[in-house]
């Protein structure tokens, strides 16, 4: 029997350290982008899926929303259509639309709702074009001083939480593809997803943003040394901005709108670490970049850890 407690009291103890983040982040939303590695490696998809769950049935409301970028790439493939990028976004030809549609919502969103679901009968999968939820025009980027015609691609110009809100309050959680409805012609928009879990986290007025990249958080120093900026305020981020690799941009000046717009703290963190999602949220360490407002009464929502 004494052996018994033995080997349970550290449960216990782990338990315990995670009560005041359960404490302070009941009720709660949390925006997630789901993307990099977690979302092509099985075991990282699964404890993705675990991890959210977590968050729902500890009395926080996860909110999940996703692009797709390695699996449109090898669909676009199979339909002989060329990937081609330009400032950083992908060119989207009408015929490219439609496969990046049927990518995100038929695809991508199908196998995490179906991973959630595993858990009891928690996940709904919708995309921006549903009840109005992101509305965007046509996004024109600026290369050598010119605007590029580069497809449907959107900029979003309006968010309507209303029905995410509706399912968040009837206990499930929502996993949004990053496609939105178009403000002025009838088409569909493919939209940047760190960019749409940005303005979502805004619009529902989150707690926390979270970003799963492929890297441990963002570089003091990169490539000179991979020392990770465990936390850093708005006016630094914004300074730095100009500075970050191409693919960080979006990341980061999604972290920067969202603080900027009434959400606590954003966090971009390594969706290479099996639950780095509870490990973020629930201990003293944090495992990522943590982005706060400008201001010296901010809550970091890590009990000062950082």
């Amino acid at each position: 029997m004494s052996t018994r407690k033995h080997t349970a009291l550290p449960k216990a103890q782990i338990l315990i350290e995670a009560l005041p983040w359960l404490t302070r982040h009941h009720g709660k939303t949390v925006v997630i982008k789901f993307g990099g590695n977690a979302m092509v490696d099985e075991g990282l998809k699964a404890a993705f899926a675990q991890d959210v769950v977590f968050l729902r049935q500890s009395g926080l409301k996860p909110v999940v929303v996703h692009g797709g970028g390695p699996q449109i790439s090898k669909q676009l493939d199979k339909h002989g259509l060329v990937s081609e990028f330009k400032a950083g976004l992908r060119v989207t030809t009408p015929e490219a639309m439609d496969v990046v549609r049927m990518v995100l919502a038929g695809q991508v969103q199908r196998e995490l709702v179906g991973l959630l679901n595993q858990h009891g009968p928690l996940a709904v999968g919708m995309t921006g074009e549903d009840a109005h939820t992101i509305t965007a025009i046509q996004h024109r980027p600026e290369i050598d001083g010119e605007l590029v015609d580069i497809g449907r691609v959107g900029q979003i110009t309006a968010i309507d939480p209303g029905a995410i809100k509706a399912l968040l309050d009837d206990g499930r959680i929502p996993v949004i593809s990053s496609i939105a409805r178009s403000q002025d012609d009838g088409h569909v928009y493919n939209v940047n997803a760190d960019t749409a879990a940005a303005a979502l986290a805004a619009a529902l007025g989150a707690e926390t943003l979270m970003v799963l990249t492929d890297v441990e958080g963002l570089y003091e120093d990169w490539p000179n040394s991979d020392d990770v900026i465990s936390r850093l305020a708005a006016s630094q981020l914004e300074t730095l901005l100009p500075e970050l690799s191409s693919g960080m941009v979006p990341k980061m000046e999604g972290c920067l709108f969202a603080v900027r717009n009434g959400v606590n703290t954003a966090r971009v963190i390594d969706g290479r670490v099996q639950h780095s999602i509870l490990l973020e949220i629930f201990t003293d360490e944090g495992i990522g970049t943590m982005v706060v407002p400008d201001g010296p009464h901010v809550s970091d929502g890590q009990g000062g850890a950082r």
